[in-house]
Formats: C-alpha cells, structure tokens, sequence
C-alpha cells in the first residue's frame, strides 16, 4: 500500500471553511457515511417488509375466519335442510302407511264379504236340496 499518500494531509474546502486532514481519514469518513447511510435503508426497507408481511399474515387470518364461519354456516343450512327434508319424508311415509293400511283393511274387508256371500249361497244350495 500507500502509506504515505494515504497519511498525507490535504486541504479539503467545505464550501464555508477550509480543513486540512488526512485524505484516508477523510476516504474512511466518506465510506462510513455510506455504510452507515446503506445499513439505515436496509434496516427501513426490513422493516417496512416485516409490517407487510404482519399486515398481510392478519389479513389472511381474518379471512381464515370468514372462511371457517361460512362453510360452518353452509353446514348447519345443509343439515337443517336435510333435517327438515327427512321430517317432510317421515310425514309423507307416514300418510302412505295410513293409506295402505286402509286399502289393506278394505280389501281384507271386501274378500271376508265375498268369502261370506259364496258361504251363503253355498248354504242356500245345500239347504235347497237337489231339485
């Protein structure tokens, strides 16, 4: 390296008062104001990104939520209806059964009136007698 370059002071004019300094020192001095300058703008951007990123995680468990309660809402319709379509189901089985029950009785009704009627007649013939 330099050294000797680097160590020598030099005028530096700063626009209202002249310094005279080492020019490494004042090279040092200009990297570190970019250093310094780079590391406060990535620590923003970084922060800035995380509060995204936050933002974005609560919104996405909100929505999470609205999700959940509406397929639990679908549910609950679906089994409401279903409910509702089987109690609907019992009652219409129920007025069937009825209905058979009574056309079972007026059958049955009308065989032991036919059944009664060939009885009678058969008494008539047998009490008629061979004529």
């Amino acid at each position: 390296m330099n050294w000797p370059a680097i160590t020598a002071v030099a005028r530096f004019s700063l626009l209202v008062t002249t310094v005279e300094a080492p020019v490494g020192l004042v090279m040092l001095a200009i990297i570190g104001v970019m250093v310094a300058t780079f590391v406060a703008y990535v620590a923003r951007w970084q922060s800035a990104t995380l509060l995204e990123a936050r933002r974005n995680a609560r919104e996405l468990q909100a929505q999470k939520i609205l999700a959940e309660r509406a397929e639990t809402s679908r549910f609950i319709e679906l089994q409401e209806l279903i409910h509702s379509e089987f109690a609907r189901l019992d009652g219409r089985l129920t007025e069937v059964q009825g209905v058979m029950e009574r056309e079972i009785q007026s059958g049955g009704n009308a065989v032991v009136a036919t059944i009664a009627e060939l009885d009678d007649r058969l008494q008539r013939s047998r009490d008629a007698g061979p004529a």
